[in-house]
């Protein structure tokens, strides 16, 4: 597996990153979460904000009621904030966007262990925020992250 240029076997841990940390980090960590189990990898994943707006509270409850009716829960999750010590326990660092990816970057330590990725680096494309959006928006996001995620798996799959 190629992370910037990097060749690595599948990860053992992965840490989703947006703004918040309420709507896609912790969706997509249930989403993940839920496809390893079922195909039996052996991930550690969580979630961070590089934000400190949401920390301690619950995802946004539309996401956890759009990921009940998709079968992934949310409901143990609590947001918290990207710190220095994630570029060293994690493998990879997904961001969920461009803008987040440039926070991460600007704050990561020039010795990190971590690789941060865009999480779609296969089109390049954001996971797009529905904190100001309806439901709708919600369930878009949760196939977004399902489709994003299955090639992941995909491609780690490929190199176990």
């Amino acid at each position: 597996m190629y992370y910037n240029g990097y060749h690595h076997d599948y990860p053992k841990s992965v840490l989703f990153v947006c703004l918040g940390n309420i709507c896609r980090s912790p969706s997509a960590e249930a989403v993940m979460t839920k496809l390893t189990k079922n195909q039996g990898l052996r991930i550690h994943f969580d979630s961070a904000g590089t934000g400190n707006h949401h920390v301690g509270e619950k995802p946004d409850p539309r996401a956890i009621d759009v990921g009940s009716t998709l079968d992934f829960d949310l409901t143990s999750l609590r947001a918290r904030q990207l710190t220095t010590q994630d570029f060293y326990d994690f493998d990879v660092i997904f961001a969920m966007d461009n803008n987040n990816l440039a926070n991460i970057k600007k704050v990561m330590p020039s010795d990190a262990t971590a690789q941060v990725v865009l999480f779609d680096k296969f089109t390049k494309q954001e996971v797009a925020d529905p904190y100001y959006g309806d439901v709708s928006d919600f369930r878009t996001m949760f196939g977004y992250i399902e489709r994003v995620s299955r090639a992941w798996l995909d491609l780690w799959q490929s190199e176990k």
